[in-house]
């Protein structure tokens, strides 16, 4: 009874989970991350100020920031959200604890989870009070993703989802190390991409395949990956000149070229040279996520950036980690408690 009432809040984590990450890319793509410049609250609020009396105080207190409610209330909406979803990961862990002598009871992963997701609201909290640093802003998607990623190998363990095929040894060796490297290239492919949106580089090429008329345009690398520029600057909008926006792009696309032809020939291998049927399912789900999120990173350069289409392409991007997740996790015997 122990473990299903576990499963069931790592489940239902793993979707809150899921949806304050989507929901997260919304607020950054619609520029509301700044939307409430203090932190936890809101000008001071633990709602968006509304009355005139506040409003007019909010913006006495930050004249360099007026209240716009409808930013607010994005940003407000996503802490909201975030808190809850931190609140079940502590309940999970408080769950596994007490009932980490029982067999197959899951403990040390949702401790790491809570710490992680502590870790994860500083970065929130630094997003805001850094102003956007494109450093800050990329780990907190990458601790979303981690979250994210962690609550779905508890479910998947805990709900023995997608076992390791124990009596098919010879059938699963060949894919193991392929599996871990392809869920390291989504990975870093997932970091180019925050880096490319933190930089408001996204938009910088508007054509496709080449870049500002440019298969291979001119680059700053050093300018474009320096990583660290203080903590004075407000980074909103971007600091970065045409140059180096233009080799961040150019970075990943690159990327997603790398990611395309690798995952697409593991998600080939998977579902036509595999003789496991669950790692042919997940070749064709596989290749299918892949499909759909390169198709949206061609429209959001032939479209100009529509918000609802790059929204997608982040939460796309989370399925296709997630896909990785569960292959590895029907490929790898090891438990990781």
């Amino acid at each position: 009874m122990q473990h299903k009432y576990f499963r069931r809040i790592a489940l239902v984590a793993t979707i809150l989970a899921l949806f304050v990450v989507v929901l997260g890319a919304y607020v950054r793509l619609s520029d509301a991350g700044l939307g409430c410049p203090d932190w936890p609250g809101c000008y001071g609020h633990l709602t968006v100020p509304q009355a005139d009396e506040h409003v007019s105080k909010a913006n006495q207190a930050y004249p360099e920031r007026p209240v716009e409610a409808a930013k607010a209330w994005k940003e407000m909406v996503h802490r909201y959200f975030a808190s809850t979803l931190g609140l079940l990961i502590v309940i999970m862990a408080i769950v596994g604890w007490r009932n980490r002598n029982q067999q197959g009871q899951q403990f040390r992963l949702p401790v790491f989870l809570v710490a992680l997701v502590i870790f994860q609201g500083l970065l929130g909290m630094w997003t805001v009070t850094i102003k956007l640093n494109p450093t800050i802003v990329m780990l907190h998607l990458m601790g979303g993703m981690t979250t994210l990623s962690l609550l779905w190998w508890v479910s998947l363990r805990q709900s023995k989802m997608f076992l390791p095929y124990s009596s098919y040894p010879t059938q699963l060796k060949p894919y193991t190390n392929l599996a871990v490297i392809g869920l390291i290239i989504v990975i870093f492919q997932i970091m180019l991409g925050g880096w490319t949106s933190s930089n408001y580089a996204a938009l910088v090429c508007s054509d496709f395949p080449t870049c500002q008329g440019d298969l291979i345009p001119p680059t700053d690398f050093g300018e474009a990956f320096h990583l660290w520029r203080g903590t004075e600057t407000n980074f909103e909008y971007g600091v970065l000149d045409n140059t180096a926006r233009v080799t961040i792009h150019f970075v990943h696309r690159v990327g997603a070229l790398i990611t395309f032809l690798f995952i697409g020939w593991l998600a080939y291998k998977l579902a036509f040279k595999s003789e496991v049927d669950m790692l042919k399912r997940l070749g064709f789900i596989l290749l299918f996520v892949l499909l759909l999120q390169v198709s949206l990173g061609i429209a959001n350069v032939l479209l100009s950036l529509p918000l609802l289409v790059a929204v997608a392409h982040n939460g796309v991007a989370a399925l296709l980690l997630l896909t990785l997740v569960t292959l590895n996790h029907t490929l790898n015997p090891k438990k990781l408690m």
